[in-house]
């Protein structure tokens, strides 16, 4: 799968943003912060990772179908990346 430049920079900003919220739970944790607060930003973490995981699987799902169409094939054989989605979900 490849991945245009702007493709490529805009999932890179968004793990960036992840790692970033990352340090700040630990940094919750350490200092003791609210229960509420912690999982509140655990959860933002988690959809802003699950977002370049289905971003990353569309892509490649562009490009299988693109690739098939290419080679003449009436069919797309996507059991692969359904069983990518499913594994996000």
């Amino acid at each position: 799968m490849e991945l245009t430049p702007e493709e490529l920079a805009k999932l890179a900003n968004r793990l960036r943003r992840a790692q970033g919220q990352i340090g700040g739970v630990l940094r919750m944790i350490e200092e003791g912060r609210d229960c509420q607060d912690i999982v509140t930003q655990l959860a933002a973490v988690r959809r802003a990772v699950d977002r370049v995981g289905f971003s990353i699987i569309a892509t490649g799902l562009k490009q299988c179908v693109n690739e098939a169409h290419d080679r003449g094939d009436a069919e797309v054989d996507t059991a692969l990346m359904e069983k990518l989605f499913i594994s996000l979900a």
